[in-house]
């Protein structure tokens, strides 16, 4: 039997249709300053926006008045052990710890203030959960946020003891001040590079 690799391509329009629901969702829920006021249970996908002043990112915080809708960062939380089809908790709170742990990141980046980021958030849970990286993925597609397709690192975690002979990412070099990100020992990328890199994306 001759082998044929297109006799194993699915494609279906219910995969666009169901993620475009999801988004159109998204993008209709509540805009909360960072950091939220409190808590709360669930995993799913979140928006940053941003609308301050910092003048590489003019373009994108003019974007956002009156209404955000240009994301600089786009993220996901999953439930805890999804990687190995693990139920998760019903207690599971990733998608709130992930938005206190950017607002930290935020607060301790030169240049950019708190109060000028926006967030939207989508929880997904039960069988919805499998979407989240879908989803995702799909946001990152549509908006090219700046800070996950140009600047690389506002995503990282503190890489550990023993770990910080890395480079600081890119994020780290623009927006020095993550205590974790000062203990990293590695050639750094160049500070000109990166925004003449923001400059040209955002033309």
């Amino acid at each position: 039997m001759k082998f044929h690799p297109s006799q194993h391509i699915f494609k279906s329009p219910k995969v666009h249709a169901v993620i475009n629901e999801a988004i159109a969702f998204l993008n209709q829920t509540p805009i909360h300053q960072l950091p939220l006021p409190e808590p709360f249970i669930g995993t799913g996908v979140y928006i940053l926006y941003y609308l301050g002043n910092y003048a590489l990112y003019k373009k994108i915080a003019d974007a956002n008045m009156p209404e955000c809708t240009q994301p600089i960062y786009v993220g996901k939380a999953v439930p805890k052990g999804w990687r190995t089809a693990r139920t998760g908790s019903e207690e599971d709170a990733t998608l709130s710890q992930r938005l206190r742990e950017h607002a930290r990141s935020i607060k301790q980046g030169a240049g950019i203030n708190i109060p000028d980021f926006m967030c939207r958030f989508m929880i997904l849970k039960g069988e919805e959960s499998s979407m989240i990286t879908i989803v995702e993925a799909a946001l990152i597609r549509k908006y090219r946020p700046l800070w996950n397709t140009v600047v690389d690192g506002f995503g990282n975690h503190d890489p550990g003891s023993g770990r910080y002979d890395q480079a600081k990412s890119e994020w780290d070099v623009l927006h020095a001040g993550r205590s974790w990100a000062e203990k990293l020992r590695g050639k750094s990328p160049d500070l000109d590079g990166i925004e003449i890199k923001i400059k040209n994306a955002l033309k």
